[in-house]
C-alpha cells in the first residue's frame, strides 16, 4: 500500500510520507534512535544534538554541526544567520542529508517549511525532521526529498 500524505508549503515542494529509503538515511536514523533509546523524551534540543553528534562519530558518519547556509541574493552570498542543525555527508555515496532536530510537543507545518527552505538554500535534496519529544522516535521522524 503506497498511500501518500502531502501538503503544499510556500516553498512549492511536496512532502510525501512514503519515500524511497536508502542505507545512508537509515544509518542516520539508527543513530538517532540509539540516542533516544538512551535519553528518552523531554530534554533540550541541544542535548540531543550533541549526543547525536557523538553517535554519528562512533558510526564514522561525517557531519557538520550548526553548518551556515548563505542566502544567494542577486548573485551575492549573504550570511543571514541560517544554520543547519546537522549536515551529514557520505563521500562514498556522494550524498548530503540535512537533519533538523526538535524537542517540542508537536511538529507543525512551519517546522516542515523551515527544513524545506534549508534544503532549497543549500541545494540538498534530502532532509530529516526529527522530534525527540515523543515516546518512540519513529513517530517523530519525517523524511523530505526534492
Amino acid at each position: 500500500m503506497n498511500t501518500k500524505k502531502s501538503f503544499k508549503t510556500n516553498v512549492t515542494t511536496e512532502y510525501t510520507e512514503k519515500i524511497e529509503r536508502d542505507s545512508f538515511t537509515e544509518k542516520i536514523i539508527g543513530c538517532a534512535i540509539e540516542v533516544h533509546r538512551n535519553l528518552g523524551p523531554g530534554l533540550l534540543e541541544s542535548t540531543y544534538k550533541q549526543c547525536l553528534a557523538r553517535e554519528l562519530s562512533t558510526h564514522n558518519i561525517k557531519f557538520f554541526l550548526e553548518h551556515p547556509i548563505p542566502v544567494n541574493y542577486k548573485g551575492i552570498h549573504l550570511e543571514c544567520g541560517y544554520r543547519i542543525d546537522i549536515l551529514c555527508v557520505s563521500s562514498e555515496q556522494n550524498r548530503k542529508v540535512i537533519l533538523e532536530l526538535k524537542s517540542i510537543e508537536e511538529i507543525i507545518n512551519i517546522h516542515r517549511a523551515q527544513l524545506l527552505t534549508y534544503m532549497k538554500l543549500a541545494n540538498i535534496d534530502t532532509g530529516l525532521l526529527m522530534n525527540f519529544n515523543v515516546k518512540q522516535l519513529k513517530d517523530g521522524i519525517e523524511r523530505f526529498k526534492f
